[in-house]
């Protein structure tokens, strides 16, 4: 289009044919693009990002429901009820026992659904969008982890659970969920121009102009670098608490909150007492950055001054004002999903940790570091200008 745009202005004071021939070039170029258009639409469901958006939430929600139906498994004492993998005592159909179905279901979640969801995203990406890096690469990163995730769950089971490759098949769960909210966020930036093919709203650097656009500038900077240093905090802060629910006695080491034992706040001299206390610690340092951090995140989604930026109109305002709707209510629902979290922990060291309060906690920290995860890459776009690659 730019070439016969260009073309068309070269010639402007040339014969009537010269200029005839000019149009029927950009006409041509019009309907190859539409052309493109047409053929990449029509391959991803008749809209630019329509399966690959698809794709990606059922992947999020998929892979969310697996971290929790195997913190199911951690806190009912199940991660031995198939004790051989990838069969169950032997056979494809476990026995008809509570620790064996509960086990076996979280392998069928994951072979059955997960897994071919990831994939399915994965091929989507490669085939409708494989000039686009922040599809792609991720795409595929997720499949290179889903598949490191199935060996060192078999590990797990294989080693008779020692508490560091638990501890690691958590974390590794928990970063593919990440990498899962990246491909979701990307694939929301697909957009449809008037012409050409579907395009991904990408970021490159801003350059403020003018006191007021430096003030912006600098603001959204800070927001998207603590909202980055955030997800990462909490990223640490999972890592935390798995590691004590997988060291055998650390869990039951403090039976009291917020002291432990009744006696300091500061870290106890016992080695297990010591390990659940540093969790508490680490909770308490990274939940003020938490709460910190959404709350300028709120601020963004109420229209801020230092957020609110770009010249753009029509459908990029539209865009703009979405996204500072998403991030609002991001920020709110994290906020509340980390005090009620906070409240979860409490009642289950009061009530001597029944698993069902176990198991909700880790799903409040699982939802809280997506939200987080999930600010810091709206965060990147939001403090740059967009501008359109395509990707057809």
């Amino acid at each position: 289009m730019a070439a016969a745009e260009t073309t068309n202005s070269d010639n402007s004071g040339n014969s009537e044919g010269s200029t005839g021939n000019s149009e029927g070039s950009e006409g041509s170029d019009n309907s190859e693009g539409s052309t493109g258009s047409d053929s990449s639409t029509s391959s991803l469901g008749g809209r630019p990002g329509g399966w690959l958006r698809g794709l990606a939430l059922a992947s999020v929600v998929a892979a969310f429901a697996l971290i929790v139906l195997g913190g199911v498994v951690r806190v009912t004492g199940s991660g031995l009820g198939c004790p051989d993998w990838p069969l169950c005592h032997g056979n494809i159909i476990p026995p008809l026992e509570k620790t064996a179905i509960i086990e076996y279901s979280h392998r069928l979640v994951a072979s059955g659904i997960v897994g071919p969801l990831i994939i399915a995203t994965c091929i989507v990406a490669w085939i409708g969008y494989r000039r686009e890096r922040w599809l792609v690469i991720p795409a595929t990163a997720a499949v290179i982890l889903l598949l490191a995730q199935g060996g060192l769950g078999g590990v797990t089971v294989l080693t008779e659970l020692p508490s560091h490759i638990v501890a690691a098949h958590m974390a590794l769960a928990q970063a593919l969920l990440g990498c899962l909210i990246l491909i979701l966020v990307a694939a929301h930036r697909i957009t449809s121009p008037a012409t050409g093919s579907p395009r991904l709203i990408a970021a490159t650097p801003e350059r403020p102009n003018g006191a007021t656009a430096g003030r912006k500038g600098n603001g959204a900077d800070r927001f998207s670098r603590l909202a980055l240093i955030s997800a990462v905090a909490t990223y640490v802060l999972l890592l935390s608490g798995s590691f004590v629910t997988a060291t055998p006695g650390a869990l039951a080491a403090c039976p009291d909150w917020p002291l432990c034992q009744g006696i300091s706040i500061s870290l106890p001299s016992g080695h297990l007492s010591a390990i659940h206390m540093l969790h508490r610690v680490v909770a308490a340092g990274i939940g003020l950055l938490i709460i910190y951090t959404l709350h300028l995140g709120f601020r963004a989604g109420s229209g801020a001054p230092y957020i609110d930026q770009g010249d753009g109109e029509g459908q990029d305002q539209n865009r703009r004002r979405n996204r500072s709707g998403t991030v609002r209510s991001l920020a709110v629902a994290g906020v509340i999903l980390f005090l009620v979290q906070i409240l979860v922990g409490a009642l289950a060291i009061w009530t001597h940790f029944p698993a069902e309060l176990r198991a909700l906690h880790l799903a409040l920290a699982t939802a809280v570091w997506s939200i987080m995860a999930a600010l810091a890459l709206l965060s990147y776009g939001r403090r740059s200008n967009r501008t359109e690659i395509e990707t057809g």
